[in-house]
């Protein structure tokens, strides 16, 4: 088979969507040959059946270029593809249906967000097949989704026992926004630090424009913490550099609404890190203890006591486990389960 995938990024330095280089090399070791279209390309470095094609972005290209390059590369390419797997952005859908479907190629969509409009519908009843992550996702209620593995390179993500972690280490990783509710994190170490619990919190990422305000409002809520030293923040990084900071710290929170599949929490685990949640997206993949209330501080200090005051064996004993639980969400299982889909589309008009 030969395969287009259509997405937002190819940039294995970039700290949000740098996973998707992994996804693509992995796809080239299942394909006769991967063409990618992209909006912004960076640095890569993929197998030679693999041609990757830039919208434009990175070169500042204006959006009539970005729209004139997209028609040209699905027709000129045409010829070196039978599959379309567009990666989260419905919008491509829209954009190339009419001609996909005269050409005769089936359409794929990956989509894995809680909220849905119906622009979705619209993408999805566009969509052959569609694929999601969560049980939470709007497009999981369709009867032609099929709920996949969130795809983490389990042999990249994995623990380091060269790697010491910083003793009673708390770590928030990912973009500073309201959605990812950071606000409460900062909340919960504040009651922390008043029960005179000893910890040490660390802040990776970096807020868009747009979420400046928002940032700087965490940073005033968290000067106090910052100053005796117990809260640190740090510019966000590349996603290749990630595992080394989940190995260096004891527990991973994210405090994404549920719904989404935050892919950082099997990164975590796969790294020997304990996670806190409140996604109960999760509830088939992680048991009650490791769950905290919705938006609730206090709940979430009484989880973080808790699991500061285990003994080493005992957290040793609970990642351990973690791990292996995560294992069922590596990229080798997501791909495994996605060809016999995509050839069960390509060779039975039936499906």
């Amino acid at each position: 088979m030969r395969i287009l995938i259509v997405t937002q990024k190819i940039d294995i330095n970039d700290s949000v969507l740098g996973f998707f280089h992994r996804w693509v090399a992995e796809f080239s070791k299942h394909f006769e040959l991967v063409t990618v279209i992209c909006l912004q390309k960076g640095q890569f470095d993929l197998p030679s059946n693999v041609k990757v094609l830039s919208l434009g972005k990175e070169k500042k290209a204006s959006r009539f270029w970005y729209f004139f390059n997209f028609y040209k590369y699905i027709l000129q390419e045409r010829k070196h593809y039978d599959l379309v797997f567009v990666h989260m952005n419905q919008e491509y859908i829209f954009l190339g249906w009419k001609i996909w479907k005269f050409l005769g190629k089936k359409i794929l969509l990956w989509r894995n967000h809680k909220k849905g409009n119906i622009f979705t519908r619209l993408a999805v009843a566009m969509s052959d097949q569609v694929f999601c992550t969560s049980v939470g996702s709007f497009t999981a209620q369709f009867k032609k989704t099929k709920l996949m593995p969130v795809g983490i390179d389990s042999n990249f993500f994995s623990m380091m026992p060269e790697i010491r972690k910083i003793p009673r280490s708390i770590l928030f990783l990912g973009r500073i926004s309201p959605v990812k509710h950071l606000d409460v994190l900062i909340q919960s170490l504040e009651i922390l630090h008043s029960r005179g619990e000893n910890f040490q919190a660390y802040i990776y990422g970096r807020p868009t424009p747009a979420d400046s305000g928002y940032f700087k409002k965490i940073k005033d809520e968290a000067e106090e913490l910052e100053k005796i030293g117990k809260l640190f923040f740090r510019d966000e990084v590349a996603n290749t550099k990630t595992p080394v900071i989940y190995n260096e710290h004891e527990i991973f929170v994210n405090l994404t609404d549920s719904g989404s599949f935050d892919k950082t929490i099997i990164e975590a685990m796969l790294c020997g890190t304990l996670v806190l949640v409140s996604n109960w997206s999760l509830k088939d993949i992680l048991e009650p203890q490791f769950f905290f209330k919705h938006n609730d501080p206090v709940d979430l200090a009484e989880k973080l006591i808790f699991m500061l005051a285990l003994s080493q064996t005992d957290k040793k004993k609970l990642s351990e486990n973690l791990r292996l639980r995560a294992q069922k969400h590596s990229l080798e299982k997501l791909v495994g389960e996605l060809k016999p889909a995509m050839e069960l589309l390509l060779f039975r008009d039936d499906i």
